[in-house]
Formats: C-alpha cells, sequence, structure tokens
C-alpha cells in the first residue's frame, strides 16, 4: 500500500488509554495505542508553534475479531495557557482530505493555516486527527481514474461507469485490506478511541462538511463523551446526497443579489440570471457544442459541452459566488472559451480517494431521502452528479449498509452551534435547519452571503468569532449572534462587451 514518508522527529512517546509504556516495551502495537513525535511549525507572522503528531493504532473492522491493525495519524498543539475548557477536535471534510501536511508544509497557506491552529490552542488543546485510509501516518489509499474523452460530452452513464470500475479495482490494489472496515462508523470510533488514548474525558468538536457528518456520527455513538460541537456547513446522516431544488435556491440567493449590480445588467435576458440557466439548458438538450481552446504554449484543444457538463458547472461556480453570474451570462450568449478551458481540467485523469465511494456508500440513505433525490423539480437543472453514480454502484462496494436506526436523526442534549452560510451549493442551509430540533441545545449563526466552509468566513467578523470561541471555551451562548453579515460581493464581469453595443 502506498505510503507517505515523514521527518524524521525527536523524543518518542508511546500512549495507551490507561498506562504508558516505553517505546521498546511493545515490539509490535496494540489496539489504542498512540505513537507521539514533537515537531515545531512556523506561523504566518514567523511565530513558532510547538506540536505533537502521532500515529493511533486501531482495528481496521472491529466488527471483526483479529482484525489486522492500521495506523491513523492525528496532531496536538498544546493549549497556550492551563485551563479547564474541554480539549477541541477538529474533524476534516472530504472524505479523503488529509490536514496534517498543514504543519509539515512550508508554504504561505499552510503558515497562515498553523496561526489559525494557534488561535485555538488559546482556547485549549487542539487535536486534529485523520481519516483512515487517506492519512499522512498510515494508508494512502487512492486509485487512479483515467482522464474523460474530450470529444464527447460529459454523461452520468459514464460517470457511473468510471465509478464501477473503482469498485472493481479496489480489492486488486489493495489485497491486504479489509475495506468493509472503512466506514463513518469505524471513524467515529477512532475519534473516542483516541480520547481515550491521550487521557481526555470530554472534547469538544469542530466540524465542517463531511467532518460534520463525522462528528454527528461520533455524538450518536459515543453519548457523553462530547461536551459540545460547532458545526459548519451541515451535512447530516442522511444527507449525503443534496436535495437539487436545495442547491438550485443557492443560487437564486445569489442571483437576486448580481442582478442589482450596474455592470451585469447590460447582459441580463428578460428574466434575469435564471431565466438565463433555463434558456441556456434549453439550448444544450438540443445539441452538444464542440469548442475550440486556445493554448499559448501549444497547439489548440477541442471539447464537446452537454447538457451534463452544463448542469456540473452550475454548481461548481455556484461555489464561488463572483465568478457565477459571469459563467451564467457567458453561457448564455454563446461564449463558451473559459468553461470549456476549465472542463478539459475537470476531465484529466487523477488519482482520487477510495475512502470517498467507501464511506458515502456504506452510509447511503433512507428510502425516503432517495424518493425526495429522484422526484426534486430541480432535478432537470442540477441533474443526479451529485448521487447517481454512489447509488447505481451500491452493492459493489465492501462497506455495509449503515442502517436506517444509524442514519436518522434522534433527540441529543449535545450543545451545538450551527454556522452556516446561505450562499452555500455543497451543504445546503437547509441541512441545518432540518437538524435543529433535534439537538435542543443548539443555537444557530446563520452567515449572509457565506459560501462552504462558514467559520473561515467568520473570523472576518472579530465580535462573533469572539463569540464562537467562547462558547467552545465554556459552553457560553449569550452573546452568539444569529446572523453574520458578510461584504458585498464584487462579481466578475463576463469579458465580452455588452450585447447591442
Amino acid at each position: 500500500m502506498p505510503k507517505v514518508s515523514l521527518p524524521r522527529l525527536a523524543f518518542l512517546i508511546v500512549l495507551f488509554p490507561i498506562a504508558v509504556y516505553a517505546a521498546d516495551v511493545a515490539p509490535t502495537h496494540r489496539p489504542g495505542e498512540a505513537v507521539i513525535e514533537h515537531g515545531v511549525a512556523t506561523a504566518s507572522d514567523g511565530s513558532s508553534m510547538p506540536y505533537e503528531i502521532g500515529t493511533l493504532y486501531v482495528p481496521e473492522n472491529r466488527d471483526k475479531p483479529g482484525s489486522r491493525l492500521i495506523a491513523v495519524g492525528f496532531a496536538r498543539v498544546k493549549a497556550a495557557h492551563a485551563n479547564k475548557a474541554p480539549p477541541i477536535v477538529l474533524l476534516a471534510g472530504g472524505p479523503g482530505v488529509t490536514m496534517l501536511d498543514i504543519i509539515l508544509d512550508h508554504d504561505a497557506t499552510a503558515k497562515r493555516r498553523v496561526k489559525v491552529w494557534q488561535g485555538y490552542a488559546q482556547l485549549a488543546d487542539l487535536v486534529v486527527i485523520e481519516q483512515r485510509g487517506y492519512t499522512l501516518r498510515g494508508d494512502m489509499m487512492t486509485m487512479k481514474v483515467p482522464a474523460a474523452p474530450l470529444d464527447k460530452a460529459s454523461t452520468i452513464a459514464a460517470d457511473v461507469e468510471t465509478m464501477r470500475n473503482m469498485a472493481r479495482g479496489a480489492k486488486a490494489t489493495y489485497p491486504d485490506a479489509d475495506l468493509s472496515g472503512y466506514s463513518i462508523e469505524q471513524m467515529a470510533d477512532d475519534v473516542d478511541d483516541l480520547r481515550k488514548a491521550l487521557g481526555y474525558r470530554q472534547v469538544s468538536l469542530l466540524a465542517a462538511s463531511f467532518g460534520s457528518q463525522w462528528a454527528f456520527a461520533v455524538m450518536k455513538r459515543h453519548p457523553g463523551a462530547i461536551a459540545r460541537t460547532v458545526i459548519s456547513s451541515a451535512e447530516p446522516l442522511d444527507y449525503g446526497y443534496d436535495i437539487p431544488s436545495h442547491v438550485f435556491t443557492v443560487m437564486q440567493r445569489i442571483a437576486v443579489e448580481a442582478e442589482q449590480d450596474p455592470a451585469l445588467k447590460p447582459y441580463l435576458p428578460q428574466g434575469g440570471l435564471i431565466a438565463a440557466i433555463h434558456a441556456t439548458l434549453q439550448r444544450f438538450e438540443k445539441a452538444d457544442v464542440t469548442v475550440d481552446v486556445p493554448n499559448e504554449n501549444g497547439p489548440s484543444r477541442t471539447v464537446v459541452l452537454g447538457v451534463g457538463d452544463y448542469q456540473q458547472a452550475l454548481v461548481s461556480y455556484a461555489g464561488n459566488a463572483r465568478t457565477f453570474p459571469s459563467f451564467v451570462l457567458s453561457a448564455y450568449h454563446g461564449h463558451y472559451a473559459d468553461w470549456a478551458r476549465d472542463s478539459i481540467d475537470w476531465r484529466a485523469a487523477e488519482d482520487r480517494s477510495l475512502i470517498n465511494p467507501l464511506v458515502n456508500i456504506g452510509l447511503d440513505m433512507s428510502s425516503g431521502r432517495k424518493r425526495l433525490l429522484w422526484t426534486d423539480p430541480a432535478l432537470p437543472i442540477i441533474g443526479a452528479w451529485n448521487f447517481a453514480s454512489y447509488l447505481a454502484t451500491k452493492g459493489e462496494w465492501a462497506t455495509p449498509d449503515a442502517g436506517d436506526a444509524f442514519r436518522h436523526a434522534v433527540q441529543d442534549p449535545t450543545p451545538v452551534l450551527f454556522v452556516q452560510g446561505d450562499w452555500d451549493p455543497s451543504t445546503p442551509i437547509e441541512n441545518a435547519e432540518a437538524m435543529m430540533p433535534y439537538f435542543p441545545n443548539s443555537r444557530t449563526m446563520v452567515v449572509h452571503r457565506g459560501q462552504h466552509g462558514g467559520i473561515a468566513a467568520v473570523r472576518s467578523r472579530p465580535e462573533a468569532m469572539a463569540a464562537l470561541e467562547a462558547f467552545l471555551r465554556s459552553g457560553e451562548t449569550r452573546n452568539l449572534p444569529s446572523e453574520v453579515s458578510l461584504d458585498p460581493v464584487a462579481f466578475d464581469k463576463p469579458t465580452f462587451d455588452p450585447p447591442g453595443t
């Protein structure tokens, strides 16, 4: 299995849930053992951040006696000041995202994130755990997906076949792995094993996107172990695939504001951006379009764009509100070059994480949720790209079905702060709204104009961020704002002159 080698670090420590052992006492690792090394990272302001980087050893499948041990990476930044606040466990999105590269890399982006981690360490210990099967301290389970052809429009059928080929190749690529163990339930148990290994009675969770789904799983499987949780970009356990109309509503919210921009008004058809979307969809439903893309470093390339490409591009560009209106208007007026260039990049060969389909397909969704997806009125606009290939290959992946009892929300007294952008097309605000009644001790902070990953946006509002930090530190909710507004967006203007000029 491919692994990523790490720099040699000093001061080796071996931790167990109860006792501490010297490194040479245990020649083989044991379940729940944590091996820790020390290092120092540099923040964007040049300051130093001491940290621990470690490896947690856990069963690959706790449901199977004798299952082999696998390694899961983690890092810890000790609190800057002694306090009684519960440690903060950071859960990343994905699945198929690593965060330990933040302290191992030395570029500007990594240094800015180190600065963020330093901020959390002002509140409590910060612990960052990686995802089994996609960890720099263990296995990085990926598969190469070949490039999609440029001479054919993208189709759901081709997308399903790509996912099916991944399923067929997974076991052959990783013959020693028990792929049935790469589920969200096992990932939730990894968090609790790390809590025990580090000696914490309770921890707080800080989670975004898939990390929020992970957090819901931890709270469900380990009640009482979580002091409080901050969930940004909520993705409930039964909501792994978004309802098309919820995504389309985000586009409508962006459109309402963009249509007031004087620079965009000369490009708008009657009915505005939404009318432009419908007109462009109808055009592509009739025929594909072939686009020549100039290349400064070589011959031009040609790509065929179809209705499926347009559906995917709508969702992708909506994730950046600044560029979304320009994309919609450019496509409406028949200017496809920038979109075609992006489409070539999107179709390139890539390494994909295996845990993404393993986790998502094992978690699956309830039959009621599936009916909503397939009957949603916005499905012809958005398409089934978000879920069709996962549902079609359900029986071809090793992870067992999680079951409705696990997927369905239940009443939970854990204090939760939902931080949710109302311009987030990846995890629409309706996701968080659906969960609020199940968490009677919850509060909600709506970030107006906020997109995916609302906490990053909240940092630009010091008072709101201070209230969020107070919640993590003590559970204090009295000063939490119910809404935070970000600055108006400076929308990109199309690169061509308005029609009729």
